[in-house]
């Protein structure tokens, strides 16, 4: 520990390592003192004249920049000013970064953690029930959005957002459109800094960032990272993709999710001095046409996209300069890993874990049995990972059972919520991920279902509850249930069953999704499907649990539906 005064976030606000597991972690060289700010300051000194990142700017999603390292650090100086002398952003203050896949998504990270303010990641598909939350929960002071030229109007939905969260006796951040803001200098007028002073010196043990988690009740909560230990996942990751200077990575998926951003994602790519690709939609032709152009050599999918690599007509582009494609957030079947290298051309590397932390690979010496049917094995020796039955009790390797972790870079708690301790995570700190694995005897998993009430719709988590008291507010609805029901491009899909109140009609189908839309819920959260049933099955004493009850109805499901 440095000494230097924590900034941020009080120390009831998250739970630490404890001191002898984090002097461990510093003997063994994993943790070092190092900041975010200082890392990316370093970076692009020493990378000062290559390409840091391309992509389209936040004023035009069809347009086409690069910027230097060099021009990296003009264009987060030139943020970090306007920030600090426009809106008040101070060291250790929270900010809202909600920005699609733009350029201005790198400038604001850099620009953030140089200033020693605290991002909170948040996604583009968010709206104003999850945001309202979110700012609610961590009292930012500003909101970084898009504008409105990304299919949706960022800064009206921020606004009401804001709003709702004085209704509930919270403050509204400002609200920065970095679509009018040109931090980039392709327009006059841009907000000019003397010079980027120092990175801000805080201590790497401390808070750098608010992450979101893919929770399973309610708004999806935050997870505090520090810069010691997501910056060790970051270096661990480089070095077993093989990441260098030579390479272009391409970033398909949301931005601020935390396998583009560190598996080995944008700060892998800045670790290294490569060259960060942002897409700003995830369709094979915008992606392969960004291959390409940037001759790609790096990308991270979700097993949907690469269904969509895999039948979209790659004879139109050159792909020639792809040699590694990684998949994860979700499982991806093992007959479609089997078709990536004979039909892309590329080496597969399967990468399973979670914003908490864990992250696995298979490694690129691995036989090709383990790449195309595991889920890869964890980053560090240190990793503790624990298959257990129901009574955490550890099972024998090869017997299916619940995921436990805890090491060098997973959480011990969430953001602002004692709550969740007794349940999330067990009394000696091992985090519950709520997976179901096989662990093979190299260590390798291979995850074979969920455990926790959370529907996975091609990478993107859904909590059961969440959404089913959004269909509870409408007045037609006696009781709701949220299950997943499987879908061969998705994996999974969100279906609801309905009970409806016996003096009202069934709602119809538009009616429940313009609901949920006006409850401000995310569109990928809306249920795909919708049921209606009579009553739920119960047990023989009148009654079940959620988690039984959305089980029972799962199974039940087998129809095309409405």
């Amino acid at each position: 520990m440095s000494g230097v005064a924590p900034l941020g976030v009080r120390p009831e606000d998250w739970v630490r390592v404890p001191a002898a597991t984090a002097a461990r972690y510093r003997e063994a060289g994993l943790w070092l003192p190092e900041t975010l700010g200082e890392f990316v300051a370093e970076r692009c000194a020493r990378f000062a004249e290559r390409i840091a990142v391309a992509g389209a700017p936040a004023r035009d999603r069809t347009a086409h920049v690069r910027l230097t390292y060099a021009e990296l650090t003009g264009a987060s100086a030139r943020l970090a000013a306007l920030l600090a002398d426009q809106h008040g952003v101070r060291e250790g203050d929270r900010v809202v970064v909600q920005l699609p896949n733009c350029v201005e998504h790198v400038v604001a990270v850099a620009a953030l953690v140089r200033m020693g303010a605290l991002p909170v990641f948040t996604l583009p598909a968010h709206r104003e029930a999850e945001l309202s939350a979110f700012h609610l929960l961590a009292e930012p002071v500003a909101h970084l959005v898009a504008g409105s030229g990304w299919g949706v109007d960022h800064v009206a939905v921020a606004e009401r957002a804001g709003a709702w969260a004085v209704e509930r006796g919270g403050r509204a951040p400002r609200v920065v459109d970095l679509a009018v803001v040109d931090v980039l200098r392709e327009r006059d007028g841009a907000h000019e800094p003397a010079a980027f002073p120092a990175p801000v010196r805080v201590d790497a043990e401390e808070v750098a960032f608010l992450q979101l988690s893919g929770g399973t009740t309610g708004v999806p909560k935050l997870i505090p990272r520090t810069h010691g230990d997501y910056l060790y996942s970051v270096r661990g990751s480089v070095e077993i993709c093989g990441l260098d200077a030579d390479d272009a990575l391409l970033v398909a998926l949301p931005a601020a999710h935390n396998f583009p951003m560190s598996s080995p994602g944008i700060l892998g790519a800045l670790h290294v001095g490569a060259r960060v690709v942002l897409a700003p939609d995830p369709s094979p032709r915008t992606a392969f046409a960004l291959v390409e152009r940037e001759r790609v050599t790096v990308a991270s999918l979700v097993p949907p996209l690469v269904l969509g690599w895999l039948s979209a007509r790659r004879d139109r582009f050159d792909l020639t300069s792809l040699r590694l494609l990684g998949v994860g957030g979700a499982r991806l079947a093992d007959v479609t890993a089997g078709r990536v290298h004979a039909e892309l051309g590329c080496a597969l590397q399967q990468v399973f874990g979670m914003a908490e932390g864990l992250v696995c690979y298979t490694r690129l010496d691995d036989p090709a049995e383990l790449v195309e049917t595991t889920q890869g094995r964890p980053i560090s020796d240190l990793d503790e990972v624990r298959v257990v039955d129901d009574e955490d009790v550890d099972v024998r390797d090869g017997t299916p059972g619940h995921l436990l972790t805890r090491g060098p870079y997973t959480i011990r708690g969430y953001y602002r919520a004692p709550e969740q301790q007794a349940t999330a995570f067990t009394a000696d700190g091992f985090y519950r991920t709520g997976d179901v694995v096989v662990r093979l005897p190299s260590g390798h998993l291979r995850v074979t279902g969920r455990s926790k009430d959370q529907v996975n719709r091609g990478g993107e988590k859904v909590a059961a509850e969440e959404v089913e008291e959004h269909l509870l507010g409408h007045p037609a609805v006696h009781d709701a249930a949220v299950v997943a029901v499987p879908d061969p491009l998705l994996g999974e899909k969100v279906c609801a069953v309905l009970v409806v109140e016996a003096d009202h009609a069934a709602p119809g189908v538009p009616e429940l999704r313009r609901h949920l839309l006006e409850r401000g819920l995310a569109p990928y959260k809306v249920p795909d499907r919708f049921e209606t049933v009579t009553a739920f099955p119960t047990s023989g004493v009148g009654k079940t649990s959620r988690r039984d009850l959305r089980r029972t109805l799962a199974a039940a499901l087998t129809g095309p539906g409405t």
